[in-house]
């Protein structure tokens, strides 16, 4: 019973050791600093504006325009994509809708959100989201699943009628990422992030590229390798071993029979 006791104690050891790692362990802080967010968008994917998560991108533009953002997504997070488009005084009803695209520029479906929605007739603004499917940090070659890279964001009004092509409008965009931890971790990395320009092997490749993403998650790239998963992990294989333990101390018994 000594040597249950002796675990039992390593056991709680542990498991103040592991839960400040794991209240430590890398999550998302988006920068509020909107001062530095950018203040117009992209026409296309090779020239949408770059942000970080946390940061409102604003931008005026015309109702029939196709708007481009970008921003850096790693795995095991979660992005929601949020955009308000404030609407002239006068309009007639009005369609919108936001598209999100990954590295690859295979649009990303939405587990939840608005991501299509009609404004009536002179309503002053709409809004739209999209809460992507949790970024993996490996997938097959054939599945369509969200990988750790640049992301990007496209708003545009569909159905538009041609009396509103081309009247101003402002929009702005945000985008929030949660961190899931190791409910979503899986076996396997990418070589690299799906980001522009990452095929890019010398130096004038880099300077002719006009697609090179500048953009990255504040703690790098495949920062969040540690995940609840291994305090999980450790505190099952302590309780396997004190399970052992105790059940053998119960049933070896109390030592050699005595003789007659």
């Amino acid at each position: 019973m000594r040597i249950v006791r002796a675990l039992g104690v390593a056991l709680l050891a542990l498991g103040w050791a592991v839960a400040p790692a794991a209240a430590d362990s890398p999550s998302p802080s988006p920068s509020d600093d909107d001062a530095a967010a950018p203040t117009e968008a992209g026409t296309s994917f090779r020239t949408a504006t770059e942000f970080d998560p946390g940061q409102t991108a604003t931008a005026n533009g015309s109702a029939g325009d196709y708007l481009y953002w970008s921003f850096p997504a790693d795995a095991g997070r979660r992005p929601t994509v949020r955009a308000t488009v404030k609407l002239p005084d006068t309009h007639a009803a009005e369609t919108w809708q936001i598209d999100v695209y990954d590295g690859l520029r295979r649009r990303q479906a939405c587990q939840y959100g608005s991501q299509t929605r009609t404004a009536p007739a002179d309503a002053a603004s709409v809004e739209l989201a999209c809460t992507m499917r949790t970024v993996r940090a490996w997938s097959e070659p054939w599945a369509d699943d969200p990988l750790p890279g640049t992301y990007y964001v496209r708003l545009t009004a569909v159905g538009l009628p041609t009396s509103d092509l081309g009247l101003p409008v402002s929009t702005e965009v945000r985008v929030d990422v949660k961190e899931i931890g190791g409910a979503a971790a899986v076996d396997g990395a990418l070589a690299e992030p799906l980001v522009p320009g990452a095929a890019v092997t010398s130096e004038k490749d880099q300077e002719d590229s006009a697609v090179l993403s500048s953009i990255e998650p504040e703690d790098g790239w495949a920062s969040g390798w540690w995940s609840d998963r291994w305090v999980w992990t450790a505190v099952g294989g302590a309780l396997a071993a004190l399970a052992g333990v105790g059940g053998y101390a119960l049933t070896r018994g109390s030592g050699r029979p005595s003789r007659p």
